[in-house]
């Protein structure tokens, strides 16, 4: 780079070079006109220097400091304060050497011939430059003029050719163009959509929000709208679409046009309109599902101040579907529909099939209980309607269970008005119709709160027995059983009592059918079996003179265990306690429902040695003709044959009521003793009635009157005493 010192001229050796080398790169790098180090201004100005001091000393031409100039344009030294600069530097170093006139003027024309090369070159270098830019901002202009050719050529091409619908509107709402594909898509033809408002084309489908949006885009405070909007063709058919509109700004931000995009989706909104059809519809009835409905519900729950459900369930749907097959069921759940449609429909009301054979009914802004029973009650009559099935007529009833929500605050003691949403009313509902099946079928149950808390109270309880089971809060109290003719304890029967880990004491009354509806009852019987057997062991253990049966009740799904008489056999070996004084009681309803497994378990039982004894006979069947056909041992007479209503427990015998059936009583324990049956008296409350079931041959007694149930550790001292038990009526 730069001007460089002829090839064995020396130039770098001269000192008086080098001094101005050095203060020309200083000058020019302290001033910053160039963004080059001092290296690089070093070569440039090293050959500069070399020839500006030939041209003074008279070795070199003066055009050569012509080229000095035009060497400082190319390096870049293009600002004028560089040039004053570098003719400083120059006049200040060969100050000492131009004495004489032959010097001072080849100086003076070195300096004006590096100026005049200097200012050349700088001038046709911006000539240079203007021609550039002059080329430069041409071609860009001519670009600019293409791009706008293409883009509009391209826009046109879209806007007629494109499949979607375009329009371009004023901000007034005046269509300016519309294309071809929109005109077609609402029916009309080419040129009829131009000078139209917007506004004509409001579908009464619209959502409230949509106009104020367009409005709001037309004024400049939204840029774009994207909607779902229907429109009516020219014709009258409705379409659907989706449309984007944009607005179309000036440069200075003011709103100029609205450009409309419209795609025809009537047919994706059709197919939607389908599915969600399907998705909220139950496919073989074509009522509401439980979707639809749960979402009614909560819309009415939120809007009306009380609403009414009567939840539905066909009685003996399951006997149909064995019966005639699958397909009947189906043709009987339409009828049903059908009916309760035409029947409950007429009012408005919502009616849904919630799986199944169960139906529910909705009554928006109910009036009260009477309205909901009289739909139920509708509902009824057109259900008992007989259906033709294959041929024959089917006689169809229900289950219906009704609810007003919110519950009144005085439906019953204790009641409280019901908080909650819909899942606590269908539960509530769901809840009634089950009472509606327990108490008899084809009826109508209304919902109580204090019998819907109670049965909440025992699903808890039930949920919470497996641990307590495991904890050990089942234990057993034991009443004696008492010879009615001599006053001696010839037994004791276990009862078993769950004392909670928060306090409670709940009776087998509670949680036995709740261990059979579990299945715990296995696990539980055996457990007290075992328990039982321990504590009678340890009392004969402590007197062996004592002789006494141990009764225990076991239940009949214990006994339909294919290892049932293992697990009896195995309690007996572990704890010692011999089979012929373990007597198992069976209720009187277990027993007559007991075939295949559970006959065959009692009579390996007997040959055990095992007592048999029937709990609560009189309660159910009250048939003797079977007894001599099952290892029956025992009879016990329910405790209504003793004290009939009367009052029982601890206060019973402030009666002195004797027994209420005694002629019924004879003839049973005659009976009875022919079969060769022992027979026990429940629920002996007074002295009259021990002394009255005594003088009718009866064999034993059990109750308050005779010895209340007692704690494991009350049982010793009362297996050795003798009861009074009065003289009483003979």
């Amino acid at each position: 780079m730069g001007v460089p010192a002829p090839a064995g001229s020396g130039g770098r050796a001269d000192p008086g070079v080098e001094r101005l080398t050095d203060a020309w790169v200083a000058a020019i790098h302290a001033r910053g006109f160039v963004s080059a180090g001092r290296a690089e201004l070093h070569a440039v100005l090293s050959g500069a220097a070399w020839w500006t001091t030939a041209v003074v000393d008279g070795r070199a031409e003066a055009d050569m400091a012509a080229e000095v100039g035009s060497e400082l344009v190319a390096a870049h030294l293009t600002d004028p304060a560089a040039l004053r600069c570098s003719l400083d530097v120059l006049a200040t170093h060969f100050a000492e050497r131009i004495g004489d006139p032959a010097r001072q003027r080849r100086f003076t024309a070195a300096v004006g011939a590096l100026s005049a090369g200097y200012a050349r070159t700088l001038q046709e270098r911006t000539r240079t430059e203007q021609d550039r830019i002059s080329t430069a901002a041409f071609a860009a202009r001519s670009a600019a003029e293409n791009a706008r050719w293409r883009s509009e050529a391209r826009y046109g091409a879209v806007f007629e050719n494109t499949a979607l619908g375009i329009s371009v509107a004023d901000t007034e709402g005046r269509i300016l163009e519309a294309n071809r594909a929109l005109t077609d898509m609402l029916g009309y033809r080419p040129g009829e959509l131009v000078d139209r408002s917007v506004f004509e084309f409001i579908h009464p489908e619209d959502t409230p929000d949509m106009w104020p949006r367009i409005e709001a885009m037309l004024q400049g405070r939204v840029g774009h709208v994207r909607m779902e909007k229907s429109y009516y063709r020219k014709d009258g058919e409705q379409i659907w679409t989706q449309l984007v509109v944009s607005l179309i700004r000036d440069p200075g931000g003011t709103p100029l046009y609205l450009v409309a995009m419209v795609e025809d989706v009537t047919e994706r909104h059709r197919l939607q309109v389908r599915l969600r059809h399907q998705a909220e519809h139950d496919p073989l009835t074509g009522l509401p599902n439980r979707a639809l409905f749960f979402g009614r519900l909560t819309a009415a729950l939120d809007a009306c101040p009380r609403v009414g459900v009567c939840y539905l369930d066909l009685d003996g749907f399951k006997a149909v579907n064995d019966t005639l097959g699958h397909d009947a069921g189906d043709q009987l759940l339409r009828t049903v529909a059908h009916r309760l449609r035409d029947a409950l429909g007429v009012d408005g009301h919502t009616l849904a099939r919630m799986g199944g054979d169960e139906f529910v009914v909705l009554v928006e802004d109910c009036t009260g209980m009477d309205q909901l029973t009289a739909t139920a009650a509708r509902a009824l009559d057109v259900l008992r309607e007989p259906v033709a099935l294959r041929g024959r007529e089917v006689v169809v009833s229900a289950s219906i269970g009704v609810v007003v929500w919110p519950v009144p605050p005085d439906t019953g003691p204790g009641a409280a008005p019901s908080p909650g949403g819909a899942a606590e009313l269908m539960q509530a509902a769901d809840t009634t119709m089950y009472w509606a099946k327990r108490d008899g079928r084809d009826r109508i149950a209304v919902f109580d709160p204090v019998r819907h808390r109670n049965d909440v109270h025992l699903f808890e309880l039930a949920g919470r027995m497996p641990g307590a089971l495991e904890r050990g809060e089942f234990a057993l109290d034991y009443q004696p059983l008492v010879s009615l003719s001599d006053g001696r304890v010839s037994g004791v029967e276990a009862l078993a009592r769950w004392r909670t880990a928060d306090g409670e004491q709940l009776g087998p009354d509670v949680f036995i059918p709740l261990a059979e509806q579990t299945g715990l009852i296995v696990s539980l019987g055996l457990h007290l079996l075992h328990r039982a057997c321990s504590d009678a062991r340890a009392w004969a253990d402590a007197d062996p003179t004592r002789e006494f049966v141990l009764s225990v009740n076991v239940a009949g799904r214990q006994l339909r265990q294919p290892d049932a008489v293992e697990r009896v056999a195995g309690v007996l070996e572990r704890t010692g306690w011999p089979a012929h004084r373990l007597q198992l009681e069976l209720t009187e309803s277990d027993l007559m429902a007991a075939g295949g497994r559970p006959t065959e378990a009692l009579e390996e039982l007997s040959r055990l040695g095992v007592r048999i004894a029937i709990d609560d006979f009189g309660t159910g069947y009250s048939n003797l003709a079977y007894l001599h056909r099952l290892p029956v041992d025992v009879l016990k007479l329910a405790g209504s044959f003793v004290s009939g209503h009367g009052t029982r427990g601890p206060d019973a015998g402030r009666s002195g009521r004797a027994v209420d059936n005694p002629v019924i009583l004879s003839a049973m324990i005659e009976l009875a003793h022919r079969l060769g049956l022992h027979v026990v008296a429940e629920s002996v409350e007074t002295a009259a009635q021990a002394g009255q079931l005594r003088s009718l041959g009866c064999d034993v007694g059990q109750g308050w009157f005779i010895a209340p149930p007692l704690p494991p550790g009350e049982v010793p001292g009362m297996l050795s005493r003798t009861v009074a038990l009065g003289d009483g009526p003979g």
